[in-house]
């Protein structure tokens, strides 16, 4: 994919400010917009659950009407029934419009988030995501994402719910008898006294280790799933998922602490609050004080009706910890997303003057204690071609990276037609560079969709002229539906047919600047040959930058740079290299495959131009 791509995708979307993540937003600022959603729901349920206690408040007296003595008063006994069976219905009424709200609210908290991650993340420096594995992103953007759903679904009007009954439960029975009152909170003060075992830093670092174990099985599966045909063909099928059983083991072990330690507490709370033993409870302190003559026994059966709902808020609590607690976890992995800084952009962008490349005293790290590239000084001049090479390490990637503003250097600066990146403008800057990368990633689309990412306007005949330099368009006529072959549907690509789709779309862009990371690494010879006498045609005035391992694409450049510990050890044309007999020609004797006679590329001693 080429960066001009990646950035008009971004651009076509509404994104917020950098400002406005900072230091990564609040809870409170992610769910400020809604509100007043939070309170219809909020409101609803209070009405919900107040109405809910008619049919339980006219259940006790219907009790204590049939236990009088007195003569029954049909009429009232009817006026109870009905305000029994109307606070039913208003408590159906508004827990269903509460529930609906809730959800329709939690749909709209995850897309809003969804959105802000893939703003900020089409926003984010793209070397970024070379640090990231996978897995620990897809998690944030899916499970965490909707790990959120029991926070603002049910848990608001769950917990809302769960101490309003209560609330004016405890108000009813304390004006019916205050002592047997305070007995029936027995259960409820003995299920307080465990919660804060349930919340200490040893519980609360083992769900964190618990998260951070799923998260670990979530990478190893990617991984595993993305590599199993190479280990496969390798005979390494036996270990290939010794990774993810390790990470499973981890988890196990992981998990079996986490349940050692909160199993008591919670089997303490599960036995506290059942309704056997709050009943237990409510009939030893009634029948004392009824057989001490204390209360009358028509006035037990509220105590035993509402007693139960007493223990709701406590229960709610232990039930509702581990998803307020997973809500919090995932809330803040988000928010760490979303505070994840995108490269600073200028107030008043410079134009490029021309596309001459110049990289002055260029320094880069990406720990802070380790260098990548020690004071890199490179000029590339428009219409030549320069092949960057040295061993693995060596920092060739991260010096094409510099090139189209993945990263910004540590110390000194990269100019491009006499500006430096940093003030140039990402606008500008993917207008004026394209990227090829070696591990290409193709979407589930068309080809024809695919060459014209970065071009959403472009007519067929330049999808198609790009793909025939490219050497790719007879094979596209070969697919089913031509350009209209949907790929990973109706055709899977090679590695070099993939590689060559990217480098169509690159050219398709027609960027004056192109960074080629070995964009032929997986074609065969003849089409490898295909592609160099394109971009040869191609050139003009064009600057190419190339990460090169093969020998060809070396003897074309018209500069080869070595690197070796981030430093430029050797430069200058391969024919002149190669007569100096230093490093560069170690370098072409050791990876050469086949003898090569020097005059079939003309690097003779006369210094002759290579081919």
């Amino acid at each position: 994919m080429t960066t001009t791509g990646l950035a008009e995708a971004s651009e076509q979307t509404t994104r917020p400010s950098d400002a406005d993540f900072a230091a990564g937003p609040s809870v409170a600022e992610l769910l400020r917009p809604y509100l007043g959603s939070f309170a219809a729901v909020v409101i609803l349920q209070v009405i919900g659950a107040v109405a809910g206690l008619a049919p339980l408040l006219a259940v006790v007296e219907l009790g204590r009407i049939l236990l009088s003595p007195k003569p029954v008063d049909h009429g009232h006994v009817w006026f109870v029934v009905i305000a029994g069976a109307v606070g039913l219905f208003v408590r159906l009424l508004c827990t269903t419009a509460s529930s609906g709200i809730g959800h329709l609210l939690d749909g709209r908290v995850q897309l809003s988030f969804r959105r802000q991650l893939a703003a900020r993340l089409g926003r984010v420096p793209v070397g970024w995501f070379s640090r990231r594995r996978t897995g620990e992103l897809a998690k944030v953007v899916g499970e965490d994402v909707g790990a959120v759903h029991p926070f603002i679904a049910h848990t608001p009007g769950e917990l809302v719910s769960a101490f309003v009954v209560p609330l004016v439960s405890l108000i009813y029975l304390f004006t019916i008898d205050w002592r047997l009152t305070l007995i029936t909170l027995i259960p409820v003060v003995l299920a307080v006294a465990l919660v804060p075992l349930m919340m200490t830093p040893n519980r609360l670092r083992e769900q964190e280790e618990f998260d951070a174990a799923m998260g670990r099985i979530s990478s190893s599966v990617v991984e595993f799933v993305q590599g199993i045909a190479v280990v496969k063909a390798f005979g390494g099928a036996g270990r290939a998922h010794g990774r993810f059983r390790t990470a499973a083991d981890d988890f196990v072990a992981t998990f079996y602490r986490w349940v050692c330690g909160i199993s008591v507490v919670a089997a303490g709370m599960q036995l506290v609050l059942s309704p056997p033993f709050v009943l237990l409870v409510v009939l030893i302190g009634g029948a004392v004080l009824i057989t001490s003559g204390g209360m009358a026994p028509a006035d037990l059966l509220p105590f035993l009706l509402l007693g139960l709902g007493l223990t709701a808020p406590v229960a709610a609590l232990g039930h509702g910890f581990d998803d307020l607690q997973s809500a919090r976890r995932a809330v803040g992995r988000i928010r760490e997303v979303l505070a994840v800084q995108s490269l600073p952009e200028p107030t008043q962008p410079i134009a490029a003057q021309g596309h001459r490349v110049e990289l002055r005293d260029v320094r880069f790290g990406y720990d802070a204690d380790r260098e990548v590239l020690r004071g890199i000084d490179l000029v590339l001049e428009p219409g030549t071609r320069t092949a960057i090479i040295g061993p693995s390490g060596s920092g060739k990637s991260t010096l094409v990276q510099l090139l189209p503003r993945f990263f910004d250097p540590t110390h000194g600066s990269v100019m491009l037609g006499g500006v430096d990146l940093r003030e140039l403008g990402s606008g500008a800057l993917y207008r004026l560079v394209s990227f090829v990368f070696q591990d290409v990633r193709l979407l589930r689309a068309s080809i024809a969709d695919n060459i014209a990412l970065a071009v959403p306007h472009a007519d067929l005949d330049e999808v198609v002229r790009a793909a025939r330099l490219a050497n790719i368009h007879d094979r596209i006529l070969e697919l089913p539906r031509g350009y209209e072959s949907v790929i990973g549907d109706e055709v899977e690509l090679s590695g070099g047919e993939a590689q060559r789709i990217s480098l169509a779309r690159a050219l398709l862009t027609d960027t004056p600047v192109l960074v080629l990371d070995e964009a032929t690494a997986f074609a065969d010879p003849q089409t490898e040959r295909a592609v160099h006498q394109a971009l040869s045609a191609l050139a003009g005035d064009r600057t190419i930058l190339v990460i090169a391992h093969r020998l060809e694409t070396i003897a074309d450049a018209d500069t080869v740079v070595l690197l070796e510990n981030g430093v430029i050890v050797e430069r200058g044309r391969p024919a002149e290299l190669l007569a100096r007999n230093g490093r560069f020609a170690a370098f072409w004797r050791t990876h050469r495959s086949v003898t090569i006679d020097k005059s079939e590329i003309h690097c003779g001693a006369q210094g002759d131009e290579p081919r």
